[in-house]
């Protein structure tokens, strides 16, 4: 059926739903992707640079290029709508790998992050799928539609790790380049995925919701037409810095770990933690999002704000206990999820379908950007007053999102 005239003969009903299974799906072969390789960045950097403290620099190249790329690939999706815009970031993923892997071969440390920003592109048009999820979404769904998406990615982030070894022997045994071998799956995942949304991802929910918008077809449950552009920012500011608080937090844990555990567990202690971490960012985003729908954005957006401040506190009054850095991480997983899940929700139901792309991409960037400015100064404050005080700094922007969420309210 041509697209153009999907919005007078198709059940949107049904449309939806088979949109948020092609865009789960595409979250997990994604996840699987990014999440094999994410690791192996900051190994092959410290390899080809020959020094550890440049590990880091991988980690800073996925996240620049993914806050460059947000707001491009928005735009696209406004344009040209959800499917293309998500095929672009998949193959600029697809080249990214392949820029690796030959830097790799070359053994070139500014090629290879090139290759990891072109990566961290891709993974931009990943953050932007939990928007599709809600372009055709109505009120009463709309949150849990968006996690539904976002809880996707929790297969993905579990499996792909576990790729690693079996790479390794892979690549191996076709003559790849050291700490590639990964890369193999990455890059038949990501393939996979753009297939999906290239072949499967029609009628494309944007186009589709565009269409019935001009038409004045829409009803308040696809959209709501009045701009609240002070509830928008909020709603950024409220992603932006609760994506802060986690990130700057996990970012240092395994440092802190490596102080606090025995040298031969130290592997183990991370990746259990990071694991449950992983877990608590994603396993429950379904059920925030019910809450999200029944009892508010914001009142979900400030139940992220308490678990965040619970984590906080456990981990700035118990620095030294392994057990009490893992109820800690947990629980900032949680914090950040419920949070991540109403306030884009918050965002998409507070803008205007033409507006929405790109208010959406300025969130990503917000978000991305500020996560690496985040992770630079936690190094600095982890430093110079340890793992409680990083803990304790972090509730500053947690104080600042409920203060937000006050004066929004009376505002609004």
């Amino acid at each position: 059926m041509p697209e153009s005239t999907a919005g007078a003969a198709v059940d949107v009903t049904l449309v939806q739903r088979r949109t948020v299974r092609v865009l789960a799906s595409g979250q997990v072969l994604t996840g699987v992707a990014f999440g094999s390789t994410l690791s192996l960045g900051a190994l092959l950097a410290a390899d080809l640079s020959g020094q550890e403290a440049l590990s880091g620099f991988a980690t800073a190249a996925v996240t620049l290029g993914a806050a460059l790329t947000a707001i491009p690939l928005a735009r696209l999706a406004a344009a040209r709508g959800r499917r293309f815009a998500l095929s672009i970031g998949n193959v600029a993923a697809l080249v990214g790998i392949a820029v690796v892997i030959l830097a790799a071969a070359l053994r070139v440390f500014p090629l290879l992050l090139v290759g990891i920003a072109l990566i961290g592109a891709g993974n931009a048009g990943t953050l932007q799928a939990r928007f599709a999820a809600t372009d055709l979404a109505t009120t009463a769904r709309r949150g849990r539609d968006l996690a539904t998406v976002v809880w996707a990615t929790t297969v993905g982030g579990v499996v792909g790790p576990l790729l690693l070894a079996p790479g390794e022997v892979l690549g191996a045994g076709i003559g790849m380049p050291r700490l590639t071998g990964a890369y193999l799956f990455s890059f038949a995942a990501q393939a996979c995925a753009l297939a999906l949304y290239v072949l499967v991802l029609r009628p494309d929910p944007l186009l589709l919701a565009q269409r019935r918008d001009r038409e004045s077809a829409a009803t308040v449950d696809v959209d709501a037409v009045v701009d609240r552009p002070a509830l928008a920012r909020y709603a950024m500011f409220a992603i932006a810095a609760s994506h802060v608080t986690m990130a700057s937090v996990m970012a240092m844990t395994p440092v802190h770990l490596s102080h606090i555990v025995a040298p031969d567990a130290v592997t183990l202690a991370v990746g259990v933690t990071i694991a449950l971490h992983v877990f608590g960012m994603y396993g429950l985003s379904p059920v925030f999002g019910i809450l999200a729908d029944r009892v508010g954005r914001i009142a979900v957006v400030i139940l992220g704000q308490v678990l965040l401040a619970a984590a906080l506190a456990i981990a700035a009054t118990l620095p030294w206990s392994q057990a009490g850095v893992l109820v800690a991480l947990v629980l900032l997983g949680l914090g950040w999820s419920a949070a991540t899940v109403a306030g884009s929700a918050l965002l998409t139901e507070a803008t205007p379908l033409a507006a929405r792309p790109r208010r959406q991409g300025r969130s990503d960037t917000l978000m991305t950007a500020s996560a690496a400015v985040g992770s630079v100064l936690a190094g600095v404050i982890l430093g110079a007053a340890g793992y409680g005080g990083l803990a304790l700094w972090a509730l500053v922007p947690v104080a600042a999102v409920c203060l937000g969420a006050v004066a929004v309210t009376r505002r609004c």
